[in-house]
């Protein structure tokens, strides 16, 4: 298993693919849907297993899945960097936009990269610096006086922090963040403060 989760390594790398094309695929239509993804078909191949719409072919091996996960990743950036910032789209989480989702891809390579090492034995830390970029996106919320990395465990259900148990049910905002937009530049800050 990867981590606390009931999925497998193989299983949790084509979930974060498929968490990665389902964000790029939300801003790709001319006019993204607000009220519901686009409506691909995520199932899942076994009981208890991700829905996915992303599933790697199992007989080109690990080498195979890696490319799946590599694609689906350069599809997100290609999306956000082309997508102007002012275009929303919708997420189960509520409407957002391209720096949103961008987050959201990070948060979630950054977390299942985590389940994938402990699922296989390895030890592994997230940078302080993106981790204290996507707390500030997308846990307004969160701790500040806690490491970034622990805290980023945490507000995704996955740790606890001293005087903080683990949470149970979590979630990200992801709504744009034009009212802490500077307004000299109309850029939003990128590390927390």
């Amino acid at each position: 298993m990867a981590g606390s989760l009931e999925w497998d390594c193989w299983e949790t790398v084509e979930h974060l693919s498929d968490d990665l094309f389902a964000y790029a695929v939300q801003l790709g239509p001319r006019t993204p849907p607000l009220d519901g993804e686009v409506p691909f078909v995520w199932e899942s191949r076994r009981s208890g297993g991700p829905k996915n719409a992303v599933h790697a072919d199992r007989t080109a091996g690990p080498a195979g899945l890696l490319h799946v996960l590599e694609a689906t990743g350069a599809l997100l950036v290609a999306m956000v960097r082309t997508t102007p910032s002012q275009v929303r789209a919708y997420h189960g989480f509520g409407v957002s936009d391209p720096e949103g989702f961008a987050a959201m891809g990070i948060v979630e390579t950054l977390v299942h990269t985590d389940d994938l090492a402990e699922g296989l034995g390895l030890t592994w830390t997230a940078p302080a610096d993106i981790c204290s970029r996507v707390l500030t996106r997308l846990f307004p919320d969160a701790p500040r006086t806690t490491e970034p990395w622990p805290t980023l465990l945490w507000a995704t259900g996955r740790a606890e922090l001293p005087g903080r148990p683990r949470l149970t049910t979590w979630r990200w905002n992801g709504a744009p963040r034009s009212s802490i937009a500077d307004a000299t530049t109309g850029e939003l800050p990128h590390k927390a403060g």
